[in-house]
């Protein structure tokens, strides 16, 4: 019970965080919310050939392979030089990377592709809705308008619901949970790791920020969307639970534990991923509940 409390509160405090960085801001780094979530922490591996690059609370993943690597968000563009050195601390060279992925286009996770991309000669793939806005930067963005741009960058290949991307013999799963933006994209593999396969959920972002639910012209399927993406969510298998802010799986704690020696790793996790949409869930069904009943006055 404890337990559920204390995530419930990680929860609640995230999502407040993320109305007001995603509110406030015309740059990243110009408020202490963005400045606080692009803070350094050191890289390591998660398990397996998954590796964590990115900041504190915005997430860059780095799948590594024989024959290049995978490289899933980037952060904000003030991330990028992050990456670059979290990639060399391990080990790695960022222009080794052969595929960039994107969980959803927002200035926190895609800011930074197309310096990456130009870094790396890398290829970006991304699902077709979210294409559409990387090449704009964001701007027009259904919820945020033009208030969260970030620097253009096109896609190479568009993905669809149960696409899969390949580099080295190392596959991830695209899977569309639109939503929070309109190709959210829910990104899923096998690990294998001490002798064990594993599946891994790179979740896609979950909550509805201040999002007008009811009568959206701009995002006039948004209810379904999100009703669909729960499904989905609910269908996956899941051991190792990831996403695209540190705080939505404990990154820090993890982190801690890793450290510290834990006889098991921390990062193996199903029951906390199911508890995370199941309070995801709730959260998007109160949100609706609560415009529906001020619409009805």
């Amino acid at each position: 019970m404890q337990n559920q409390l204390v995530n419930c509160a990680r929860r609640s405090a995230w999502l407040l965080l993320l109305v007001f960085a995603l509110s406030g801001s015309l740059a990243a780094q110009s408020d202490e919310t963005s400045r606080s979530w692009n803070r350094p922490v050191k890289p390591f591996r998660i398990i397996g050939n998954i590796y964590y690059v990115g900041a504190t609370e915005v997430s860059a993943f780095l799948i590594t392979s024989p024959q290049g690597h995978i490289l899933l968000d980037s952060g904000f563009a003030e991330t990028v030089p992050q990456i670059r050195e979290n990639l060399k601390q391990l080990g790695f060279k960022l222009e080794d990377v052969r595929l960039l992925i994107n969980g959803h286009a927002h200035y926190d996770h895609a800011g930074g592709l197309a310096e990456l991309k130009a870094l790396t000669g890398a290829k970006l793939a991304a699902s077709e809705a979210d294409a559409a806005q990387l090449a704009v930067g964001g701007r027009g963005d259904f919820q945020w308008g033009d208030t969260l741009a970030f620097a253009p960058v096109k896609a190479d290949r568009i993905l669809h619901d149960g696409d899969t991307v390949e580099v080295g013999g190392v596959w991830l799963v695209a899977h569309l949970t639109p939503g929070h933006t309109k190709g959210n994209t829910t990104w899923t593999m096998e690990v294998k790791d001490g002798g064990k396969t594993y599946n891994v959920v790179f979740i896609g972002s979950t909550s509805a920020p201040g999002y007008k639910l009811v009568n959206n012209a701009k995002y006039p399927k948004i209810v379904a969307d999100y009703q669909r993406t729960f499904r989905v969510l609910e269908s996956l298998p899941c051991d190792v639970f990831l996403g695209p802010h540190g705080s939505m799986f404990g990154l820090l704690d993890k982190m801690a534990k890793l450290e510290q020696g834990a006889a098991a790793n921390p990062f193996i996790d199903p029951q906390g991923y199911r508890q995370f949409v199941e309070e995801s869930k709730k959260s998007f069904y109160e949100q609706l509940k609560a415009q529906q009943a001020t619409k009805a006055k």
